[in-house]
């Protein structure tokens, strides 16, 4: 009976696509709920409104860096779905287990915000990111096996999917090594990448993750 129940489970890929947008949105929400305006009992004048706005600057670029994070993510596992013709329940429980990561991400730039001239700051945000970057190639290559890819899905696109991912997770690597040097150099490396891959070239768009 549960051999039975385990193979009749979780097979709508549309619940999973609408729980996936839910939890992105939420996510992308509370990042947001970091920006704090600086508060009126101690601004007294420009000059101190505009010092406090600087102040907020590494919250503001954790921001930027962290939805555009988001956005990538979110993209590469609409594309995922785009191309699966069904689902099973282990396809979903690693689907769930991705979005679990999601959720870590306002942690993970609170975090950063901050302490952003520490490096297990640095470290902390980037394993965030991996983790969500190991999911998201392992749910592709386990819907591949396990035969819930479509089965007009080009050769191309499915090496081009893969391929994306672990040549971003790549470059977040180096971004993270770069806190070596500094902290700030791994800040500027990683939101230089996800630059790339929000505005990526139109001829790139099939790999796009």
């Amino acid at each position: 009976m549960v051999t039975l129940y385990n193979k009749i489970a979780n097979q709508s890929l549309e619940r999973l696509a609408a729980l996936s947008d839910g939890v992105f949105a939420f996510a992308l929400t509370l990042l947001v709920l970091d920006l704090r305006v600086p508060v009126a009992d101690t601004i007294h004048s420009e000059h101190e409104l505009w010092h406090g706005l600087v102040l907020l600057t590494p919250s503001i670029v954790m921001y930027l860096m962290s939805f555009l994070t988001l956005g990538i993510f979110w993209n590469g596992q609409q594309t995922q779905m785009n191309y699966l013709a069904r689902c099973d329940r282990d396809l979903t429980w690693m689907y769930i287990l991705f979005l679990f990561a999601v959720t870590l991400t306002p942690f993970s730039t609170k975090l950063l915000a901050a302490f952003f001239a520490y490096r297990l700051a640095l470290v902390v945000y980037w394993l965030n990111i991996l983790l969500m970057g190991v999911v998201l190639y392992g749910s592709w290559r386990y819907a591949s096996r396990a035969g819930l890819i479509k089965e007009d899905a080009a050769v191309e696109i499915r090496r081009a999917i893969r391929r994306r991912v672990v040549i971003a997770q790549s470059l977040y690597a180096a971004g993270a090594l770069l806190c070596v040097i500094g902290t700030r150099w791994s800040i500027g490396f990683i939101f230089l990448v996800q630059l790339y891959y929000a505005v990526a070239p139109r001829k790139l768009q099939i790999n796009r993750v």
